[in-house]
This record gives C-alpha cells, structure tokens and sequence, in this order.
C-alpha cells in the first residue's frame, strides 16, 4: 500500500485521471508478454513529459518506493513485472514525434510511440528506420531500447542500439541526464547512450531518444528456399555469409514450425521439408539482382529441394508471412506458449537445433524452432499448459539444457529478449562472477537505492550450471 500523502502528490504531479490504484488497473499492470508471471502493483501512473517524470521519481525516492517504467508490456522476459510492488510508470502519453531533422537524418521523438507508427511516418518521408521487432505493431521505441530489440533485418542493418545516438533519461533521484545528440562522432567520456540501451529499466527511465535514419533501399527481392537436409540448410547459411553477401533478412524455420504455420495461414508450403530459409535482399537494383541469383546458385549447390522467388511485391508479403506468424500459429496450439531464445555463432545453428530436438525429446516436450539464422539468434518455443505443474518444471528443465547448450557452442542465453525476470538465474554462466560484480556496481552507482525496476538481471541466486550428459 501506498501512503496516502504520497498518493497526494504524485496526484498533484500529473492531475487525478493520470494515477491509478483501483483494481482493474492494478491487475491491467500485473503481467507482461512472459507466461505464468504476475506480481500486483501498488500504484500506475501516466506522465506527460519529462519534468512530470521528474517530479514522480523525486516523491517516489524520498518514500524508497519501487518503480518500473513501462511501454506495451510485449517483452518476453518478465522485464514489467512489477515483482516488488510499487507503481508501474506507463509512458503511453509521452509518444510524439518532436523533430525529423532531414538534414541529419535523425529523428527526436518520445518514447512511448509505438514502434510502428513511428516507422510509417519515417517511410512517408522518404526515409528508413531499419530496427524491426515482431512486436512493432504494439512495442514502443522506449520499449525497444530497454530490451535493445532485434528483429528480421538485424543480420544486414544492427539492432536498436546501432540507432540509437542520444537520450533523454531521469535518474532514480529524479535528476534529468542527456547524452549523444545528433553525432556521428562522440568519445567525450563513458558512453552512457550505448550503457542505457538495453539496461531494462534497471539504471535510468528514458523519455526522449534520438535516433538515427537511413536512406530508403531502392529495391528489393524476397526467396524461400526449401531443404530436406537440415544441415544443408545450416550450410547454406554460413556460405552465403562466406560469399561475402550479407541479406536483409535471413531466417529459418524447422519441420514443426513449417507444419503449424502452414496449418494456421495456408500457404501451401511443404510440410516434408526439414528445414525453410526465407532471404530477402535489398539495395540497388543490379546488386539485388546479382545476389539473389547467387544465393540461388548456393543453395542448389546445398541441394535445395525447391527454391522460390518472389516476383511481385505481395508475393513476397506471403512469403514473409510464414516468418512473422510463426508464434501466433504456435500460440494456437496449447494453452500456454513459451517463447525462448538462444544465439550462437552461425556456423553452430544446425548443432543447436539437433541439439534443442534432442533435449525436447529427452525431456518429452514439445518444442518447435524458427529465428534468425543469419546472425545465429533461434527462438525455440515450447507449447504447454500452466495448469500442468509436471509439464512445466519439464519445460523448465528443457530450457535449462536448451542455455547451457548454447553457451557450450559459444553462444549466449538471450540474443533480442533481455535477461529480466526469467534469464536473471543463467546470466552468470554467461558474464561470470566477476562480471556480476561489475553490473552490479553499475547498478549501485545509478541507483543506489535499487529503486529501478528491482529484481530484473539480478537473481537472488544463480542456478546451478547444467551439464549435459550426452552419452
């Protein structure tokens, strides 16, 4: 509970209508886009701009009240779970466009826009916003730059941390920070910028964010290639890298996620394949067209059992299509849908998909496979029922195996997700005590009080590492 006086002025801060502590609110803010996590708040409220943050953080310090600062709550992590109580700080208010300055191809906005309203009118302008999560329909930039989103052009264009050039951004003492700007050029001491994307709402609240705009590539070609062989798929990868043609996009799905896509959107795609790339390209006209035609020629010398490439612009709509609705075709399965990810280097993707077949198997659940191929980043989703306590510690000891398999390959427990609430247990098998040691003297310094999304990246306890005994 909150105390009154409190209430008062946090009331005081952004007018009656903008903080809530009914029901219906509380609970509204109790859960995120991770399964099976809930935890109540005590309070939301919705700022108007960065002075009203400000002033919250002020009164919400000098009461040592937790707060976690919000955008759509689509993280697959726990990253908004208010796991401490407290109040969830919802940015939804704060979501203009405030500059597209075309002669510095940047763009300042707010950062509770929503990812994809902000890219469309970018695209009206003749310019190009490349960072693409799955989740952009409803995920906000502040949202994409606590998590460092990913997304399908991530292989050729980066992630939301290679466009991200400068930040607005209020402590936990409610102090107002401002790093980078419209600079391509910046070494004037730590890069703050860079440490705040991706921190998950652990060391500061951004509110304004600059970031920085392409121009536009003038064409586009899009293919689905098909394997019956899922290492002539993984092969297939590494090769075109090797060519040295970096796509667009480059993605894989396995057998099962090939049988539920099909099922959910009726494309007619083959159900006996092992494994589908989907590559786009894009750039100039001739350099589209030349690549394509290699990556054709890799994957018949890959031996490719079928290779289709998309002639008109909504062909290949329908071929990006069996990507996108993978984990809404999964989600239809059972009642509960668990959506993981695991990088690796590239060269180990057909490794850690047999290997995530072989622990699915070893644990009898069911997991399905799709993601990134071209920068090594899978998505394994297990479908389940939260109601089947047994099923679910199995699922849970699959993942378990699924982390420690990738770090064994030289990969990492989470490539686009973020650690929050679910990786925390894992993260020092990956960074080591000594690297724990050191974010969390990060932490201290940015929020000594732990104020800041408490309970995120840091576990009580890290779990025992697994070791996989493979016969």
């Amino acid at each position: 509970m909150l105390d009154t006086q409190l209430i008062g002025r946090l009331r005081a801060i952004v007018g009656d209508g903008h903080f809530r502590d009914d029901r219906e609110a509380l609970v509204a803010h109790s859960y995120d886009g991770t399964p099976m996590l809930q935890s109540l708040p005590d309070g939301v409220i919705y700022p108007g701009s960065t002075e009203q943050v400000s002033e919250i953080m002020k009164a919400l310090a000098e009461y040592r009240v937790p707060v976690v600062s919000r955008g759509s709550g689509s993280n697959l992590c726990g990253g908004t779970v208010p796991a401490h109580g407290g109040v969830v700080m919802v940015m939804h208010r704060m979501n203009r466009i405030l500059e597209v300055d075309q002669e510095n191809l940047t763009a300042t906005v707010q950062t509770g826009i929503v990812t994809a309203a902000f890219t469309a009118h970018i695209e009206s302008l003749g310019l190009f916003y490349p960072p693409d999560p799955s989740s952009m329909k409803i995920s906000t930039i502040g949202g994409n730059i606590a998590e460092c989103s990913g997304g399908l052009r991530g292989l050729k264009y980066g992630t939301t941390k290679d466009y991200v050039i400068g930040l607005e951004a209020v402590l936990a003492s409610g102090e107002i920070i401002r790093t980078g700007g419209k600079l391509m050029k910046d070494v004037a001491g730590y890069d703050l910028t860079k440490l705040l994307v991706g921190s998950e709402g652990t060391l500061a609240i951004i509110t304004e964010a600059t970031l920085k705009l392409i121009p536009p590539p003038a064409s586009k070609k899009t293919m689905l290639a098909m394997f019956r062989d899922l290492y002539g798929a993984a092969r297939t990868v590494s090769r075109i890298i090797e060519a040295r043609i970096i796509p667009a996009t480059l993605e894989f799905m396995d057998n099962p996620t090939i049988r539920v896509v099909d099922d959910f959107a009726k494309l007619g795609l083959p159900r006996d394949m092992e494994a589908i790339l989907l590559i786009e390209q894009d750039g100039d006209p001739e350099t589209v067209e030349r690549d394509i035609e290699r990556i054709r020629e890799i994957c018949g010398l890959e031996l490719a059992d079928r290779i289709e490439v998309a002639e008109t612009r909504e062909q290949a709509e329908k071929l990006l299509t069996a990507r996108r609705s993978a984990f809404t075709a999964l989600a239809r399965l059972r009642p509960t849908t668990i959506l993981e990810d695991a990088t690796v280097p590239r060269s180990k993707i057909a490794d850690m998909v047999l290997r995530i077949n072989e622990i699915a198997h070893k644990y009898n659940v069911s997991i399905a496979t799709f993601g990134h191929a071209g920068d090594g980043n899978l998505h394994p989703t297990a479908t389940t029922d939260a109601r089947d306590s047994e099923e679910i510690h199995r699922v849970e000891q699959a993942f378990e195996d699924i982390f420690a398999a990738a770090i064994e390959l030289g990969g990492t427990i989470t490539g686009e997700h973020g650690v929050g609430l679910v990786k925390a247990p894992f993260l020092e098998w990956k960074i080591g005590k000594a690297g724990m040691e050191v974010m969390r003297g990060i932490k201290l310094a940015f929020d000594p009080h732990n104020l800041l999304n408490p309970g995120k990246i840091f576990a009580n306890e890290t779990r025992k590492r697994v070791v996989i005994d493979r016969g």
